[in-house]
């Protein structure tokens, strides 16, 4: 395969067509927990507010400025986050990041829909704004529940 048809795989359709419906898209207002992630390499930004209740996930909100495999990782992120746990969540982030690094499968359930990034595996430049919204997911969820702690 020559380098441009590469390209083409990785931005497939579908990957194009998450990165234009990002669900809960925004910043909350007085959120329990905000995280913002920063891809260094490439300068991709998530930032996450969220409310937890009995440990779940019960408002979310994402700032997202990345490129489309960041964009399509929290649209993906995003359909699947309200209800979750952040044992859910830290899964997820774990077998993405495995996915990415190790050909591992992709996120169970209910994190589905990320074989769509396999493509990416490739491209390790991508991994780290791939990785941006449930990493500042995650954090968020353990800074609300040190919050609620305090």
């Amino acid at each position: 395969m020559t380098a441009d048809s590469d390209l083409i795989k990785l931005y497939s359709q579908r990957i194009l067509a998450l990165a234009a419906d990002i669900p809960h898209r925004g910043r909350l207002d007085a959120p329990q927990a905000s995280v913002r992630r920063r891809a260094p390499l490439c300068g991709s930004t998530v930032s996450v507010d969220l409310d937890v209740t009995d440990g779940r996930i019960s408002r979310f909100g994402q700032d997202v400025k990345a490129c489309a495999l960041g964009q399509a990782s929290a649209a993906l992120m995003g359909r699947h986050v309200i209800g979750r746990t952040r044992a859910e969540v830290e899964t997820a982030r774990d077998q993405l990041k495995a996915m990415l690094s190790q050909g591992a499968a992709p996120p169970d359930a209910p994190f589905d829909g990320y074989d769509v990034l396999i493509p990416a595996r490739d491209y390790r430049n991508r991994h780290a704004s791939i990785m941006l919204a449930l990493e500042a997911t995650a954090e968020a969820m353990a800074e609300a529940e040190r919050a609620a702690c305090a």
